[in-house]
């Protein structure tokens, strides 16, 4: 799990990475759980929740330009 300090911390570039590489765990997450391979599903929430962290520093960032 990301820290909001941790993000705030980072540049554009690296937010839009962090975003970039959030959404494609959460995708390999998803098809876990669509297999039955998915043992924790707590998971899902928990980086669908990082990704929305991450896009919400990234567009307070963009804003203040």
């Amino acid at each position: 799990m990301t820290k909001a300090a941790e993000l705030r911390q980072k540049d554009v570039a690296a937010l839009e990475a962090e975003v970039k590489a959030l959404q494609k765990a959460h995708f390999g997450l998803r098809m876990q759980k669509a297999t039955q391979q998915l043992g924790n599903t707590a998971t899902l929430r928990a980086t669908r929740r990082d990704i929305a962290r991450a896009k919400t520093i990234l567009a307070e960032k963009q804003a203040a330009k």
